[in-house]
């Protein structure tokens, strides 16, 4: 059976970093890693190919060759995912699709021929079945969760590495939290489920051997959500692995704002090579935390908490939502406030959206409130149901914040008031002449030719005079605010 597993592309978002990406030549920041552990549980007797769209073109000879095509797709992906399941169809091929997209709207995919929903590890091996014997049904699905000890290495051999930013990798599903607009909890649950720590570091041997030797994304929505199997199981192996491999590799993940009350957590992780870690934050408006169920970040000082992690060695990447019910038109000046005291450089601020299986959709629904199906980017500038604030003024308001922590004034600001608090990670990783030639691309695009040439110049020479060992840092940073301008552009920003 030649099988042919296709991912749609993304279109232009804050989390694509595509602008970014082409400092250093690569085209895409993450690999499909849903897909090429997918691709691990087939039969090993079948020929298996991998065309990520985000990386090359999908060609009249792919599906040529190929017996049985298989998609996954998040919501993000809708529209690509139209476009190539019509190329299929067209193709006369065979169409499998999974993924959270299809899981949570199948119905409306009505020429795929099979859905493998849930976990792959629940639904596959039945499906993979009824298909042998010529009697395969249409959808495949479980309420039942996986055993994470079942779970295979990926098949990294079948992905293009050289094309990524970073590689992926996961360890747990599921969150022990229940965040109103999340869907994390109804597709995983509210339980970790964890591989062991020997599974982990099988995957990392396979990519280190396949000569990665750049950044891992522990893809985790909450990594310490079981935090006594991450520190007395999985930590201690990622420092053994490191040590064994000398410069080893940076990591980095998400988490919860708990993580800022165990210092003992921190060091674990920034010993083991973790140096960025993204964690929603969501609004500094205490009256919003409790709409919204976010009881892990209510009753605190959530600027301290980001300094607290930062000053351990992680960068701290952070979600900002505005449309919540509470929020009142102070939200927006409240919101930059917070950002930049905080120095949180990457911070991604979207309009509420109402995905499918939570919680806040239901709701909403129950209150006859939703308008349209999201798009899956919370970035673009639009609503998928009626909110309390007028939506022009929730628009403008959102709009506003982007158009004022993207500016590079305070862009660079905030990128100094971070690296005064970052500790220097333990791990780098490995330089590379893509590093030098981002350094010197920055220093033309961004230093002579782009509006904030004042503002990058400056930060250069502040960051070689007083924090020199950051100075990569700095450069990234630089041109993750390119990508940010570039992409607030794509939406009246």
């Amino acid at each position: 059976m030649n099988t042919l597993l296709v991912y749609p592309e993304f279109q232009d978002t804050f989390w694509s970093f595509k602008h970014a990406l082409k400092f250093i030549r690569k085209k895409a920041a993450l690999p499909p890693l849903g897909l090429l552990t997918f691709a691990a549980m087939l039969p090993p007797g079948w020929e298996k190919r991998l065309v990520d769209t985000n990386v090359r073109k999908l060609r009249d000879r792919d599906l040529a060759w190929a017996d049985l095509v298989c998609i996954s797709a998040m919501i993000a992906q809708q529209d690509s995912v139209r476009e190539l399941i019509a190329r299929c169809r067209a193709a006369g091929k065979t169409i499998v699709a999974g993924g959270p997209l299809f899981t949570r709207a199948h119905d409306q995919y009505p020429d795929v021929d099979h859905f493998v929903l849930n976990e792959a590890e629940e639904t596959l091996p039945e499906f993979l079945h009824d298909f042998a014997a010529g009697r395969a049904r249409r959808v495949y699905s479980t309420p039942g969760f996986a055993n994470l000890r079942d779970t295979p290495v990926p098949l990294w051999e079948l992905a293009e590495l050289s094309q990524y930013g970073s590689m992926s990798l996961q360890f747990s599903r599921g969150c022990p939290f229940d965040c109103e607009f999340c869907d994390v909890t109804a597709q995983f649950g509210h339980r970790p489920r964890l591989k062991s720590a020997a599974q982990v570091t099988a995957e990392l041997d396979r990519l280190h051997a396949a000569g990665w030797r750049g950044p891992v994304f522990f893809v985790d929505d909450n990594l310490i959500g079981n935090k006594h199997v991450l520190k007395t199981e999985l930590l201690p192996a990622l420092i053994a692995w490191q040590r064994r491999h000398r410069r080893g590799l940076p990591f980095y993940t998400e988490a919860s704002i708990n993580l800022a009350d165990d210092p003992e957590l921190l060091r674990l992780m920034s010993e083991a090579g973790f140096d960025t870690v993204f964690i929603g934050i969501e609004t500094p408006d205490a009256a919003s935390l409790v709409e919204c169920n976010k009881r892990q970040n209510q009753g605190r000082d959530l600027v301290a908490d980001v300094k607290r992690i930062q000053r351990a060695g992680l960068q701290v990447q952070g979600g900002f939502i505005v449309g919540f019910d509470s929020d009142a038109p102070n939200i927006f000046q409240r919101q930059v406030d917070f950002i930049q005291q905080s120095g949180i450089v990457t911070a991604m601020v979207g309009l509420l959206n109402a995905l499918p299986g939570t919680k806040l959709h239901a709701r909403l629904a129950r209150e006859g409130r939703l308008t349209s199906r999201t798009t899956g980017n919370n970035g673009d500038g639009t609503l998928n149901f009626t909110s309390r604030m007028p939506s022009r003024q929730l628009v403008d308001g959102y709009k506003s914040i982007l158009r004022r922590i993207y500016a590079p004034r305070p862009y660079y600001q905030r990128i100094r008031t971070l690296l005064r608090e970052y500790r220097r990670p333990r791990i780098a990783g490995a330089m590379s002449w893509r590093h030098g030639l981002a350094l010197g691309y920055s220093g033309l695009r961004l230093g002579i030719l782009g509006r904030e040439r004042f503002q990058y110049w400056r930060l250069m020479l502040w960051t070689l005079c007083r924090r020199p060992s950051q100075l990569q840092l700095a450069v990234t940073l630089a041109i993750y605010g390119h990508h940010f301008r570039k992409s607030c552009a794509a939406i009246g920003v």
